[in-house]
């Protein structure tokens, strides 16, 4: 039979089986050509042959990429929810004008370590006394550890005026001043809740915490960059506070050393 004589369909399976053939063929040649190559040859075409077989995976596993949008208010909540139990209020025994014995604020403090040492306003703890702390969990006594020069003080977590209360707080992440960029947020958590942007190391705004001294101020991670303060210094850095609170459990260390840990840790109850 002539091919002229063949129909339209006739045609189309003869094409077909054509293709066919020379599939085969090509196939056969191509694994044969593979077998007798050298490995400096093949090693590139295995490579592309592999990652266009996963480009299709993912294609047909309709793998999707997914965009979450982060907003700014949402970090300020997370960061202020992780620190709360963190935060302390400070008052102290005084003696008023009629010679009786009262309870008056000394500012507001913040947890820096696990056995219970939290830093306050300097100012307001000068020197040994009679004082509390009290946070979400409950009030306890507090002793008077050490002033630094910086401003601030330290106080040592003492036994729980209602012995019905357990001890129960977060330790903030200590952040890096050093990494913090012009521009970025910083928030002061204390009697209230206030943030500005950070200008550099030596300009951090801590004004609007004047009125709750011993404010934690700390980046939008949660993570504390130091604390306000009402006295001559506004602010004293969370290296400077780590450092001290090192000499106070190690009079004769002379280099400082961080103590905070990586992450809020839950302190144990008494």
């Amino acid at each position: 039979m002539d091919i002229k004589d063949l129909n339209k369909p006739q045609l189309i399976l003869l094409a077909v089986l054509l293709s066919f053939v020379t599939s085969i063929a090509t196939g056969i040649t191509t694994v044969t050509l593979m077998q007798q190559a050298p490995k400096s040859f093949t090693a590139p075409i295995n490579r592309v042959v592999q990652q266009t077989i996963e480009k299709i995976q993912r294609v047909e596993g309709k793998t999707t990429v997914q965009t979450v949008v982060v907003k700014e208010e949402d970090l300020v909540v997370d960061a202020i929810a992780k620190n709360k139990s963190a935060l302390f209020t400070a008052s102290k025994e005084s003696v008023d004008a009629e010679g009786k014995t009262i309870e008056v604020s000394a500012g507001r403090g913040f947890a820096v370590s696990t056995s219970g040492t939290v830093v306050v306003d300097g100012s307001l703890v000068p020197d040994k006394g009679v004082y509390y702390l009290k946070n979400e969990s409950g009030k306890f006594k507090a002793e008077f550890v050490v002033k630094d020069s910086a401003g601030f003080s330290l106080l040592k977590l003492g036994a729980p005026v209602n012995l019905a209360d357990k001890l129960s707080y977060t330790v903030p992440a200590s952040g890096d001043l050093s990494k913090m960029k012009i521009g970025q947020k910083v928030i002061v958590m204390g009697g209230s809740i206030t943030s500005s942007i950070f200008e550099g190391i030596g300009n951090i705004n801590t004004s609007g915490a004047k009125s709750s001294a011993g404010a934690i101020v700390m980046d939008l991670d949660g993570n504390a960059l130091g604390i306000a303060l009402s006295g001559e210094s506004s602010f004293a850095s969370i290296d400077v506070i780590t450092k001290a609170l090192k000499i106070s459990l190690n009079p004769e260390a002379t280099t400082p050393e961080t103590v905070l840990p990586a992450s809020p840790v839950l302190a144990p109850a008494f």
